[in-house]
């Protein structure tokens, strides 16, 4: 009963929230479209970026900036949640949140690799967000022009460590610094859950995010093995550190394989390679976001009063968003509808 009414008021929100969302019928309307003005009078007409659109002039608004707009609607989301989110439901939408902050981070620490400025309009969508939910002082970490500064930036902050232990290594890349950031949310995330959460939202947590590790980490091993022909030892600093539905001896044993195709068949006695038999080893990334949209879709219909709820709405907000970059990009290039929609159906 406590569950039923400390999630009956979100519930109803995210409810009517979900049904403004883009459908899939609609973005094979959009992909039928010739030009990205007709895309944007398109959207102004849909529920969901009707009034967040209205004054938007199509055939003027440059496509970098529906980028911009596109992904402000995802924070504009997570605020009308985050308004209406108790206490308890807060803590779960704190959490999540890193991934946004991590996200501006990544596009950062980019801009000082590639030795350009970072363009204070480039974040225009984050920054509302950063004002209401952050304590990284945006305005100030755009201005940074090499790591040095920007990790010094961020002293006082949960992501300062991460980042200032790999900082002085003379070989650490691009690559390194988004890995150092990953893991420690990650990390975070697994070891934090049993704290904040209990019941059916600790189990549904501990599901959404035990199964994306495992495909993460299979992720990598495969990726390292078949593309970049990794050490072990190097494979293995790549990977989080917990596990779910894939034991350790089976990650060991993948990771050790002598050939890609030695991996692939130990990968098939796995939990995952017997659950999902049209698995294979190459559709990893594929099947990934597949998954993922299944056992969220799951976890919600089972339990429409618990934290996958919220969850599972920002997953499909942020994944509509994305499909409907890669829609307009292939109105804009004149992808033939048949050939876009496989796409956006990947995506």
């Amino acid at each position: 009963m406590g569950s039923l009414l400390s999630y009956s008021g979100i519930s109803a929100k995210i409810r009517a929230m979900q049904s403004r969302l883009v459908t899939e019928e609609q973005l094979q309307e959009i992909l039928q479209l010739s030009s990205v003005p007709q895309v944007i009078t398109y959207l102004k007409k849909s529920s969901e970026y009707s009034d967040r659109w209205a004054t938007i002039d199509e055939n003027t608004v440059h496509r970098g900036n529906i980028e911009k707009l596109l992904k402000a609607s995802i924070f504009d989301d997570f605020s009308k949640i985050y308004q209406f989110a108790n206490s308890e439901q807060r803590k779960f939408l704190d959490l999540y949140s890193r991934r946004y902050e991590i996200r501006v981070l990544k596009k950062i620490m980019t801009n000082i690799f590639d030795h350009r400025d970072t363009d204070p309009v480039d974040v225009t969508p984050y920054r509302e967000f950063f004002r209401r939910h952050s304590n990284l002082d945006i305005d100030r970490l755009v201005c940074c022009t090499t790591m040095d500064e920007l990790i010094s930036a961020m002293k006082g902050n949960e992501f300062y460590a991460p980042l200032s232990r790999i900082q002085n290594r003379e070989t650490t890349l691009l690559f390194d610094y988004g890995m150092a950031l990953d893991l420690y949310y990650f990390n975070m995330i697994w070891h934090v859950r049993k704290k904040l959460f209990s019941g059916n939202d600790l189990r549904q947590i501990t599901t959404a995010y035990g199964e994306k590790f495992d495909m993460l980490n299979l992720q990598f091993i495969y990726r390292s093995k078949r593309y970049f022909h990794m050490a072990p030892a190097d494979i293995y600093a790549l990977l989080i550190p917990m596990n779910y539905k894939l034991k350790k001896e089976e990650i060991n044993a993948i990771v050790e394989a002598n050939t890609y195709e030695e991996s692939r068949a130990l990968f098939r006695k796995t939990y995952y390679g017997k659950k999902y038999e049209h698995l294979a080893a190459h559709n990893l990334e594929e099947f990934y976001n597949h998954m993922l949209r299944q056992t969220l879709e799951k976890e919600a219909r089972r339990d429409p009063y618990s934290v996958a709820l919220l969850y599972s709405y920002m997953y499909h907000k942020e994944h509509e968003v994305n499909r409907l970059i890669i829609a307009i990009e292939c109105v804009r290039y004149g992808v033939a509808p048949e050939e876009a929609i496989q796409y956006v159906r990947n995506n």
